[in-house]
Order: C-alpha cells, then structure tokens, then sequence
C-alpha cells in the first residue's frame, strides 16, 4: 500500500510540473512586428519567468558560478576566461568582463539564447556559453579560430573536489600511520570512512574480483569516494552539477574501459568470438553482440550515472519553478503553490542525497562486475574458485 501511495503521489506531482511548464503562455508574434516590438518595448516590457532558462543554466556548463538575481542584478562568482587564438595569441581576463553576455570584451563575445539570435549564427554550431571572435562593430568573425581554455564551474569544481577528497584521505592515512586505528579505535573522521572502505572491500570487491580484490581495491575505492565527493558537491544551491555532466561521466566510462580490457585474458575473448557449446548458426547471431556488448558495457556506465544526476537536479528546479510560473499567471496561485512545492523539494532533495550515495556505489558495483568478467578463467576455474570461496 505504501508503495501505491508513493508512486500515485510521484504521478500527480509530474502531471502538475508538465502542466504548469506547457501552459506558459508565449505570445508569439509575427516575425516582422516581433523585432520593431523589442526596439520599442525592450526596455519597457520585464522579462518573464523562463523556466527552460533556469533549468538549463543550471545543468549545463558555465563560465561562472551564479547564485541569484536581485532585481537584475545577478549574484556570480566569475571564473577565469583562457583563451588562445592563432591571429590573437592568448588573452585572460574574468568572465565578469562580458557581464553575463550582454557585452563583448577585447574582442570576444559570450553566447546567449539572445546573441546567437542576434548575430544570425546558426544554432546547430553556436552553443549558449561559447565565446567567439568578434570584430570593432559587434560582429562575429567566423575567420578567427578560438581555442576556449578557460576554467569552467564543472572544472574548478572537479578540482575542489579532488583535493578535499585527497586532504581527507591523506589526513586519515597519517592516521593509521601514527597508529591511531591500528592500536586503538578510530577516531572523528576515520570512524566515518573506515566502514565505508570496508563495505566497498567486502561488498563490491571480493564478491565480485575473489582473489583479485586487493589489486583492484584502489581504484574501486578512488572511483566511488571520487563520484561521491562530486555529487555531495553538486547538492549544494549555486553549485555545478558536475556528475551530470556527459563529459566527465564519459571520462570515467572510458577509464573503466581501458581497465576491463587491461585486465581481459583468452577465455574472455574466447567466450566472445567462439562461445563454447553454442551451435554454428547460433554463433553467428551470438558473437556480433557479444563484441558489442564489450562497449555497451562502459556506455551503461555514462549513461546511467549522468541520466540519475540530471533527472534529479531538473526534477528539483522544475519544482521550484512552479512557485514563479504560477505566480506569473496569478500571484494567490503562486503563493498558493509554495508550500507544496517547497514540501516537495525538500522530499526530492533528501532523496537526491540517498541517489549521491546510491549512484556512486552501483558506478563502482558495476566496474567491479565487468572487470571480474573480464579475467575470469574457464569453467572449471570458476568452479573451482566458488568452492574455495564457500570453504
């Protein structure tokens, strides 16, 4: 009964957030009166709530880290901009200098939904976010190639986590050394850490690598309290999602990739290109997908971890999102909206913190799986290593 419960108050709580989001009213006009409107009521007319906006500044990438706007004024971090070109050279400065896209600086302009509209370039090739070479009049240049180096939220983020995850773990490994933990009970952060390595070790590792597991238990444990870090980080309001980020998760993907073939022998590629036991006619359906599986293996990996990260960071704002989108239509029905949708949120985002956790541990679960798959020996082998193991 409760599991009904749960699921029918998820399905009312999605049909309110599709049909708050799809009953926005847009105004279109036609395309000849919309330009000559927004030259004579541009600075008249206030911007609306765009709930697409905040959720996608939210999940994608960014040259800064933005908290709020107070009235228009928005409330950043900025971050620095590296760039590189062939004609120009290098060029550093902050990205405060391009004011949130309304204004280029030495020569470079930051892209938004309004500038790519307005410079004419094609949305397939310009993202929000680029930077590309403009000339004296505010004109892109497509003729001076830009090599963006800067340092994005995703990745001074990334770079915070790393070293709060090395400061930790170097602080308890001086621990040990010094013998507290060894002699005596551990102490303040490594009676928190030490259950979890523990569980990794005999949960995730053994099971799955048998006598392996001490080989592969660094980087097990470097993998999941790296994602862990990052996705506790990306909880906090302002913040960078950066597990919800394809690139990073395809990075991790691809390292686990190159550790699972590393560490393949010839039964493993032997069961792949000439599956024993299976009929001729069989095989030649069986082997073309076990060769595929070999990449769709790490490819579960990406796509599962930035798929969970992404939905629950959008589910959140689309939440909170309601408060102004009904306010937009009639201010009672925004206030009206705000406990529930605030209550809501609240429920979300403990989850989300049970999903950081959740997702890091599969991560690892699932390359411990495919690695172990990947030098497991022959029948007899594996026969033999699980009777050892029930001894």
């Amino acid at each position: 009964m409760q599991a009904v419960r749960v699921k029918c108050l998820l399905v009312a709580v999605f049909s309110l957030i599709f049909i708050a989001v799809f009953a926005q009213p847009h105004h279109e006009e036609p395309a000849g009166e919309k330009g000559e409107k927004k030259e004579e009521h541009g600075a008249e007319k206030k911007k609306g709530f765009n709930a697409s906006e905040v959720i996608f500044g939210h999940v994608l990438n960014a040259h800064d880290f933005h908290f709020m706007d107070i009235g228009d004024k928005p409330v950043s971090i900025p971050l620095p901009i590296i760039l590189y070109s062939p004609d120009r050279g290098f060029t550093t400065f902050m990205s405060s200098r391009f004011e949130h896209g309304h204004k280029p600086y030495e020569g470079y302009a930051l892209l938004t939904e309004h500038s790519i509209h307005e410079m004419g370039l094609d949305p397939k090739k310009f993202y929000v976010g680029d930077i590309v070479a403009v000339n004296d009049a505010g004109e892109p240049d497509t003729a001076v190639k830009v090599y963006d180096l800067s340092l994005t939220r995703n990745v001074v983020q990334m770079m915070l986590a790393l070293i709060v995850f090395v400061w930790i773990m170097l602080r308890i490994a001086k621990r040990y050394k010094s013998g507290v933990g060894v002699t005596s009970a551990p102490r303040g952060s490594q009676s928190l850490i030490e259950p979890v390595i523990t569980f990794v070790r005999d949960q995730v590792a053994k099971p799955n690598l048998g006598h392996k597991a001490d080989q592969y238990l660094p980087y097990l444990l470097t993998v999941f309290f790296f994602i862990l870090i990052n996705n506790i980080f990306g909880l906090i309001p302002g913040s960078a999602n950066v597990t919800g980020n394809i690139a990073f998760t395809a990075v991790l993907g691809l390292i686990s990739f190159v550790v699972i073939l590393a560490s393949s022998n010839k039964h493993y590629w032997g069961h792949i290109f000439n599956p024993p036991g299976v009929p001729f006619g069989v095989k030649l359906i069986l082997v073309p997908v076990e060769f595929l599986s070999v990449f769709i293996k790490p490819f579960a990996l990406i796509i599962r971890l930035f798929a969970n990260m992404v939905a629950g960071h959008i589910i959140i704002i689309c939440l909170i999102s309601l408060i102004f989108i009904f306010g937009q239509l009639n201010p009672v029905a925004g206030w009206g909206a705000s406990p529930l949708s605030i209550g809501f949120t609240v429920f979300i985002y403990l989850i989300e913190v049970l999903v950081a956790f959740l997702q890091a541990f599969i991560f690892t679960m699932l390359t411990a799986v495919f690695i172990g798959q990947a030098f497991e020996g022959s029948h007899d082998d594996v026969d033999h290593h699980e009777e050892a193991v029930i001894i």
